[in-house]
């Protein structure tokens, strides 16, 4: 048994995850914007409500994320590319994402293993991208692929035991996958959840800053 803070806990899969920790004995702390005004694109409110936090967790998991801004669709192509709402999502997918990984490294303890999720996204993935589009939706994952490597070679340094991947949870039955569940297997967010903890536990440090799927296969950056 052990403590566990899930990020994006009032969302579909942030509270699956919440529900499969609790249910296996976790102590299981969750924020989320809905519930706590827990804003991961602001910094000043991020750093408060962490800080505000104590002791260590075990596990920590970032069930945040964004497909386009509101009103808008995924660009099927450049013409369709809008700066301002470009720089939203990213905002949300990558910035936000990284704020946490600054602001949580006082949670994680240095004696003991540890294992940090951030949910990414395949379409994140450049060697696995054989379709264009969705350009902001990709380039934001592949920011935040790329922010997590980063951040598990920084804190591998003081954190032996550390685990912290990204995690692509497959096409899961929420709002936010609402449109495009018709085209995509598709399963349940309790189901997605087992895979996903199953999945982090199943890592050895030596596996930390990769991206993994939720059968537990690795995926390319």
């Amino acid at each position: 048994m052990g403590r566990v803070l899930v990020i994006g806990a009032s969302g579909g899969i942030g509270a699956a995850l919440s529900e499969v920790y609790s249910n296996n004995g976790d102590e299981v702390v969750g924020l989320s914007r809905s519930m706590d005004g827990f804003d991961i694109t602001d910094e000043a409110r991020v750093r408060a409500q962490l800080l505000a936090l104590s002791g260590n967790f075990d596990t920590i998991l970032c069930a945040t994320g964004q497909l386009a801004v509101a009103g808008r669709r995924p660009e099927k192509a450049l013409g369709a590319l809008d700066a301002a709402s470009m720089v939203d999502l990213f905002k949300t997918n990558a910035v936000g994402p990284a704020l946490i990984l600054k602001h949580t490294k006082h949670l994680l303890p240095r004696n003991r293993p540890v294992r940090f999720g951030i949910l990414s996204a395949r379409v994140g993935s450049i060697g696995d991208n054989q379709l264009g589009g969705w350009y902001s939706y990709r380039a934001s994952k592949a920011a935040l692929n790329q922010l997590v490597r980063c951040a598990a070679i920084e804190i591998a340094r003081t954190h032996k035991q550390a685990v912290i991947c990204a995690l692509h949870p497959g096409t899961v039955a929420t709002s936010f996958t609402q449109e495009y569940q018709s085209r995509h297997p598709t399963s349940m967010p309790l189901n997605a959840a087992i895979e996903i903890r199953n999945t982090l536990e199943g890592l050895p440090p030596a596996e930390t800053g990769s991206f993994w799927d939720y059968r537990g296969n690795r995926v390319p950056w």
